[in-house]
């Protein structure tokens, strides 16, 4: 047991004697820390400031206006892609709107047993309660497309905005990668994807 208690005090002497450092040593790892510190301290690197409003604010002000979000967001290329998406949901819902009432007036003389516009063409009654019908599901299609085009001008401004704070560098790459087999000459594509530390 006494020689136990012998060798064990020897190990631990032995154990501290290796982790101990003399005040050389410490002098120069301080040093080397100051030295880093320095060089982590002259580093400038440029952060863009976040704003945690500005997808709120381009979303708000693309439901007032739409594509005044994407004005905001200084992307002037999809203001005409709202407007075109938007105008020609409202045009055609204009235009099937003036089809169903024109049927629907027609419809409307011939039950007050008057001649109407399509007197000659369409002499069978359900003909015209069809066209009625017809005319006003597209109506109504178009006004849920138009609705559609105008929610996702807002959905778009506000993601825009939160994408324009996301931090794209060229750490982080992703190329399409062609290579030529060796056996039958053949091409291979792939993609890489290279992180840089």
């Amino acid at each position: 047991m006494g020689n136990r208690i012998v060798i064990l005090l020897c190990c631990l002497c032995f154990i501290t004697n290796a982790w101990s450092q003399t005040k050389e040593e410490k002098g120069k790892e301080k040093q080397k820390e100051e030295s880093l510190l320095v060089v982590k301290d002259t580093i400038n690197v440029a952060k863009k400031e976040i704003n945690p409003l500005s997808p709120s604010k381009a979303a708000f002000y693309s439901a007032i206006l739409p594509g005044l979000g994407q004005a905001y967001n200084k992307k002037y290329w999809k203001i005409p892609i709202v407007y075109a998406a938007m105008g020609t949901g409202i045009y055609f819902y204009i235009s099937n709107n003036k089809q169903y009432n024109r049927y629907r007036t027609a419809y409307k003389q011939r039950l007050a047993g008057l001649n109407d516009e399509f007197s000659i063409l369409v002499p069978d009654e359900n003909a015209l309660i069809d066209a009625q019908e017809f005319y006003q599901r597209n109506r109504d299609l178009s006004l849920l497309l138009t609705i559609v085009a105008y929610v996702l001008n807002i959905v778009d401004a506000n993601v825009d905005a939160h994408l324009l704070q996301f931090n794209v560098s060229d750490d982080l790459s992703f190329r399409p990668h062609i290579d030529q087999n060796e056996i039958d000459f053949n091409r291979n594509l792939g993609l890489t994807l290279n992180f840089k530390f």
